[in-house]
């Protein structure tokens, strides 16, 4: 192992000019706010073991960066009079958006698995896709992409099987999952208490009409011989019975449901989306939900631009891609026709229970308009 280098040697000032060939105005404020700070390891690249701490950085002439795995960055700065190269390694060109300032810097790579701070717990056929992969463009959030099920599926392979299934996070970083059958799951309430009373719970919801239809022609793409809508809807049409075991129409009687989380949470801990607004105004729904998470509000108007072929909001730019992104095929599907009386009938139906949930939530989400 190389010597550590004496405190003689350790680099006093090291000044530039211009730091234009950065890519952000973020990392150009991160790399600013790097003057004398005890925290920070300069690496020099010919003597890697060795390091310079506290030095003063500005930027250079000469700044390249490059990214690793896990959104690490490697900055290289040709140190003034010097032929060799300064090398800072850290964990991922990180601000914490809450206060403005850095993250815990640490050699490249590093990050921990940590078990879900927030999760987006329903509605099935709401929009919680979609909120997930705009909540990812967040720099301060990481989510899992495909639905964990731990809460009501996989309870029993215990909660480090489930940490492991988190991806890697930095101070400062909030970890997320997406899994929308726990809204109805009984004992998903008290499961998720008991890995932390302090988890946020976010709830994306929609007309409970439109959703039971949404939900069916999801089915029916996968199982074209399934019954008419009209017949699952009626336990008797005649008598105008709904059927409310079909899990179309119980998924939509939210107020039941709410009920059993608040057994479990208090109503500050919930936070309910509206799938509508979440395409009229795909930016004033994500600010909600960037304010119930305690975020900067980075997320806005500038992200989005709708698609008149979907009918709904896309990306410019997902995460980690320069493209834009819009959701998949399976997303977007156009709906049957009902008959208009088996709709009117469901909208009797949800009525009550939906000026409940409007009571309970505080919230008048419109569907009975």
């Amino acid at each position: 192992m190389p010597s550590p280098v004496r405190a003689s040697d350790q680099v006093s000032g090291l000044y530039a000019s211009d730091l234009h060939d950065l890519r952000s105005v973020r990392r150009k404020r991160l790399l600013q706010k790097w003057v004398n700070k005890p925290g920070v390891v300069y690496y020099q690249a010919d003597r890697p073991a060795s390091r310079y701490e506290g030095a003063m950085f500005a930027g250079s002439e000469s700044v390249r960066e490059d990214h690793g795995g896990e959104g690490a960055l490697r900055i290289e700065v040709s140190l003034p009079g010097s032929t060799s190269n300064l090398d800072i390694l850290t964990r991922e060109s990180h601000v914490d958006t809450r206060t403005g300032s850095p993250g815990k810097l640490s050699p490249l790579g590093e990050g921990t698995k940590k078990l879900p701070q927030a999760i987006i717990i329903g509605v099935k056929k709401g929009g919680t896709r979609a909120l997930l992969e705009f909540l990812r463009v967040h720099p301060d959030i990481r989510a899992v992409g495909a639905e964990p099920h731990f809460f009501d599926r996989n309870y029993d392979n215990g909660l480090e099987w489930y940490r492991e299934l988190m991806p890697k996070t930095l101070e400062g970083q909030i970890t997320m999952e997406k899994t929308p059958s726990y809204f109805v799951t009984r004992e998903a309430p008290a499961r998720i208490s008991a890995m932390s009373r302090d988890t946020k719970l976010i709830v994306v919801v929609r007309d409970p009409v439109t959703r039971a239809i949404s939900d069916y022609t999801q089915t029916l793409s996968k199982k074209p011989d399934i019954p008419s809508f009209e017949s699952l809807t009626f336990k008797n049409r005649t008598t105008g019975l709904i059927d409310t075991s079909w899990s179309a129409i119980q998924i939509g009687i939210y107020a039941k449901h709410l009920d059993n989380w608040l057994q479990h949470f208090p109503m500050g801990q919930i936070l309910f989306v509206s799938g509508e607004r979440l395409i009229s105004d795909p930016a004033g729904e994500l600010g909600r939900v960037q304010d119930f998470l305690g975020l900067k509000r980075i997320i806005t108007d500038k992200h989005f631009y709708f698609n008149q072929t979907k009918g709904f909001p896309c990306l410019k730019k997902a995460e980690g891609s320069s493209k834009p992104h819009c959701l998949g095929k399976t997303k977007g599907r156009t709906h049957p026709d009902i008959d208009p009386e088996v709709v009117q009938r469901l909208r009797d139906f949800y009525r009550p229970f939906n000026m409940k949930f409007y009571q309970m939530t505080g919230r008048i989400f419109g569907w009975d308009d």
